[in-house]
């Protein structure tokens, strides 16, 4: 790389001292600004409670320039898909290319089509601002924090409020939260890979810079800030290559599937239509374009781009009434699909609070296990406790106990050389002096010099062994008296009391959560860093299983007398692994998608990152370090696995949601084209253009209305599956065009209707128009009342009465019905060739219609066991074949990385963006790639840039900044 191009690319703007003549003097002066030459550097020498807030209003906050989307574009993008297309190009039909014949232009139909474009866009708008802004509000939340030095005292702040000149601090798992170079190091490794790429971390000493962005990976370190936002090396080279990415998600993949299954399905008979009606019929040019206008706006579900995403984003909202904050859209939908759940055991299945099991305590001598407890809690801290004594005196009920009734006369606490705790007290009731003492087994039996005989020693092994094979942790507990008032003389002689069993307790509702998961197909598998007895235990104790293997499997594989033939059929088989770490993790997330799985993953420490990031769906748990939850796809605010099973619970809601109207809006596309072009074909059919607009305006306020709509999840995994939802469609769409057309022929070719219920046309019987005006309002009324009842067909997985709509989605379909009828019932447009019919007539549609949705749960049914069956196994034996070649070819199957997305599938991006710009609101997801040369060279002109920005500013007592 030149010079030049690395002063543009990396530096801040020209500073006014440099000659921009002379390159040689421009390379000297970067030499002498060398780490080497660096003095060592030290915070701002003034009172940065007061100067912090003249320095954030020079520098700006610590945060990258978001630039926020204009409403008025937000909303213009709701129209701006290949399905607005087609409506905007059948818009421009009406107005532009319906002149002629001595016609005007089709004003009605292109006001029709306006309206029905802007409804579905601030419909659009308004459902999704909401939801976005919500979720920007609990994006937020998880804003990183920074430890700060302000007054003298540590701090936490937020990230953004950091400014340069304040002394910060960061450990292991915290991301650097801005550039700065480091007063003291403690053995410090940073990760650059998100700036640099490089695979390895880095080490860091004192006056070495740390960089914007960066993760701690080991130690813990000190250093004072020198860029703060934009002016960081992240964030001159974020606004150079920008943050944008060009990929596409599963609801971009199926908009576009979608879209061109209805685009094909109306070009066919779109030109069926102008070969038949042109050269067969020889209809003038007006009359054949009102017919191709009702396919066009018929065909197309313009709301289903809406539909979708609105979904999505009320859909996260209330993922986040879960706990659960989405930071990647596409993570919705995968989770829904999610096979293998893989669970950390402290905090998640487990309280993380040592608790005394008294149902396991062993008592000796004369004592009895409230006795063990008791003297356990006097040799404990009352103050200032660790987690063992927080258990013990937390087994009182009352804190008060573990001091009652003795007065404290010496206390030792716990120490790593003699492992143990102890007490010397006066007795206030019999005012004798005594000493208790607990800790390690092995250090306190030493001690017990009245508890060596034969019989006691064979029982305490037979004891501890018993628990050791548990994997519980054991303390053990002894006393002594003293004679006299000495507390530090000699006492008789330490007498075994008993052994307190300690253990991490499952949280209440783990074993039932479990229980809830393997119900919606998903195994969860237990992975911890703690012992192979402790992973059984607990495996035992929240009906997991015990079948758990310690982590030395992943490199020596299955031992020679198991039943597992390789490594893959244990991991698979296994209800957990002990002694886990990181990377082996991605072992198991790697192993298990290679056999075909979608796997989620949960973490919380830096080192977890890598397997978040290779699991389908990563889940930084409560708690997580800022690395964890920037590698995540799912950030938990409350712990415990329960939490995440609402929130696999929540996401296939959302799922069914979203493929109950794809199948319903392709049904519907079926049944407008091919019904429409049936009866033009037959009777020369001519329905009104603007009759369907009403049709379609209508459906899109009522489906609007399933993004809360209250469905059922499935007990399956999801997965898009475009081959069912066409074939769902063309059964759907093939059955409703044959009540429209049926209806048809009975009242064209038969006198039924009259002859029995008394009503009329305008035709008499047997003489009647194929265009008759009225018989446009029958037909009208027919297909705007079927259509919209299919959705609660196809929102169902049994029959559509077992399972109650939302009160929104039942109410929206009652208010479109009544408007249809008082159309029906009302309505002489002459315009659109309509003329109002009776009561009578709208009563023989409403029966029709009835009797007509009656049998659509038996189609269902039928698809469901033969179509759908024989996708599905064709699709599960595809699978297993993958399977066991990607097996036999030792090549693992992981989660694919984002591709770029075709042109076609990126044309929908502007529906799945608004969750990826709240989440890089708050930092997640950034990544720049810069060459490592650059970085040291960019720290110091860094430097140098901010001193001469602060000495333009000068404070009243500004010392000697940072150089």
């Amino acid at each position: 790389m030149s010079q030049p191009i690395v002063e543009k690319a990396a530096g801040p703007p020209k500073i006014s001292d440099e000659s921009p003549d002379d390159g040689e003097k421009r390379k000297r002066e970067y030499k002498d600004f060398g780490h080497d030459d660096v003095p060592k550097a030290t915070h701002a020498h003034v009172d940065m409670s007061r100067e912090a807030q003249r320095r954030l209003e020079i520098f700006g906050p610590n945060n990258l320039e978001q630039e926020e989307q204009n409403p008025f574009l937000q909303f213009l993008s709701f129209m701006w898909n290949p399905f607005s297309w087609v409506m905007e190009v059948a818009a421009f039909v009406a107005i532009a290319l319906s002149n002629g014949e001595h016609r005007a232009p089709d004003w009605q139909v292109f006001a029709g089509i306006t309206t029905l474009l802007l409804v579905n866009a601030s419909i659009g708008f308004y459902e999704e601002r909401g939801a976005g802004n919500a979720l920007k509000a609990l994006m937020d939340s998880l804003a990183p924090k920074a430890k700060v030095k302000r007054d003298g005292s540590w701090v936490e702040i937020e990230s953004a409020m950091l400014v340069p000149g304040d002394m910060i601090a960061f450990k292991i798992g915290d991301i650097v939260p801005a550039d700065c170079r480091l007063t003291e190091s403690i053995n410090v490794s940073i990760d650059q890979a998100a700036l640099t790429g490089e695979s390895l971390p880095v080490s860091k000493k004192e006056g070495d810079q740390c960089f914007s962005g960066s993760t701690c990976k080991q130690g813990e370190a000190e250093g004072v800030v020198i860029s703060t936002g934009v002016n960081t090396f992240f964030g001159r080279a974020a606004s150079l290559v920008g943050l944008d990415d060009d990929t596409t998600g599963h609801l971009q993949k199926i908009l576009a599937q979608i879209g061109s299954f209805c685009v094909l399905t109306i070009g066919i008979f779109v030109v069926a239509e102008i070969f038949v009606l042109y050269a067969g019929f020889r209809w003038s040019y007006r009359s054949g374009l009102d017919n191709i206008l009702v396919l066009l706006i018929g065909g197309i579900p313009i709301a289903m781009p809406t539909v979708l995403s609105v979904t999505l984003a009320v859909g996260a909202q209330q993922l986040a009434s879960y706990k659960a904050i989405v930071t990647r859209i596409t993570a919705i939908e995968e989770l829904a699909s999610v096979t293998i759940l893989c669970s950390d055991k402290t905090g998640t299945l487990t309280t993380n609070k040592p608790t005394i099991d008294r149902s396991t305590i062993k008592t000796y001598a004369a004592f009895s296990a409230d006795d063990v407890i008791l003297l356990a809690a006097y040799a404990s801290r009352t103050e200032n406790q660790g987690s063992i004594d927080a258990a013990v005196v937390g087994a009182l009920g009352d804190m008060g106990r573990a001091r009652a009734g003795i007065k404290l006369l010496d206390f030792k606490p716990f120490n790593p050389l003699d492992r143990r705790t102890e007490i010397t007290y006066r007795e206030e009731a019999s005012g004798r002096l005594k000493r208790v003492t607990k800790g390690m087994v092995g250090i306190v039996i030493e001690l017990c010099t009245r508890s060596k005989i034969d019989e006691i020693e064979n029982r305490l092994e037979a004891d501890v062994e018993e628990i050791a094979s548990r994997g519980l942790r054991t303390v053990a507990v002894a006393y002594e008296e003293l004679e006299g008032e000495d507390a530090h003389a000699e006492g008789n002689g330490f007498e075994l009391v008993g052994l307190l069993t300690i253990f991490d307790p499952p949280r209440e509702d783990t074993k039932q959560t479990i229980e809830d998961a393997l119900a919606f197909g998903v195994k969860v598998k237990m992975i911890t860093g703690d012992q192979l007895s402790i992973a059984k235990e607990t495996g035992r104790r929240i009906g997991l299983g015990d079948h758990m293997y310690p982590s030395r499997v992943f490199k020596d594989g299955p031992p020679p007398c198991s039943q597992f033939n390789s490594l893959d059929e244990m991991i698979m088989n296994a209800d957990g692994f002990s002694g886990v770490f990181p990377e082996h993790k991605s072992e198991i997330v790697k192993r298990l998608q290679g056999l075909g799985h979608l796997c989620a993953m949960t973490g919380d420490g830096a080192n977890d990152a890598p397997a978040l990031s290779r699991a389908n769906v990563g889940i930084a748990v409560q708690g997580a370090t800022d690395a964890a939850r920037g590698a995540a796809d799912i950030v938990l605010t409350e712990p415990g696995l329960s939490t995440i099973v609402h929130a696999i619970r929540g996401s296939r809601v959302i799922f069914q949601r979203m493929r109950n109207y794809s199948i319903y809006a392709c049904a519907v596309t079926i049944r407008i084209v091919v019904c429409f072009a049936i009866l033009v074909f037959s009777y020369k059919f001519q329905f009104p253009p603007f009759m369907v607009l009403i049709i379609a305006l209508l459906n899109d306020v009522t489906v609007m209305t399933l993004s809360v709509d209250c469905v059922l999840p499935s007990t399956t995994p999801d997965s898009w599956d475009s081959a069912e939802i066409f074939a769902y469609a063309v059964a759907y769409g093939i059955y409703l065009t044959l009540s429209t057309v049926v209806l048809v022929i009975v009242i064209l070719e038969s006198d039924f209707f009259q002859r029995k219920f008394h009503v009329s046309l305008n035709s008499p019987p047997g003489q009647i128009d194929h265009n008759d005006k009225q018989l446009h309002t029958i037909v009208y009324l027919q297909v705007a009342i079927i259509s919209q009842a299919l959705i609660f067909v196809t929102r169902s997985h049994g029959s559509f009465f077992m399972e109650r709509p939302s009160y929104a989605l039942m109410g929206a379909f009652c208010v479109a019905q009544l408007v249809s009828s008082m159309i029906a019932g009302f309505a002489n447009w002459g315009f659109t060739s309509i003329q109002k019919i009776s009561g009578g007539w709208i009563g023989i549609v409403w029966v029709w219609n009835i009797i007509w949705f009656i049998p659509l749960d038996g189609i269902k049914f039928a698809m469901k066991a033969t179509v759908i069956k024989c996708l599905r196994d064709r699709h599960h034996m595809a699978t297993a074949a993958a399977t066991r070649a990607l097996a036999g070819g030792g090549v693992p199957m992981i989660r694919c990385p984002p591709r770029v997305a075709s042109i076609h599938e990126s044309l929908y991006s502007n529906r799945t963006s608004f969750i990826r710009r709240a989440a890089r609101k708050v930092g997640f997801g950034q990544k720049v790639r810069v060459n490592a040369e650059e970085l040291q060279r960019f720290g110091n002109i860094q430097t140098r840039y901010t001193s001469q920005t602060l000495a333009r500013h000068p404070s009243e007592k500004l010392g000697e900044y940072c150089r």
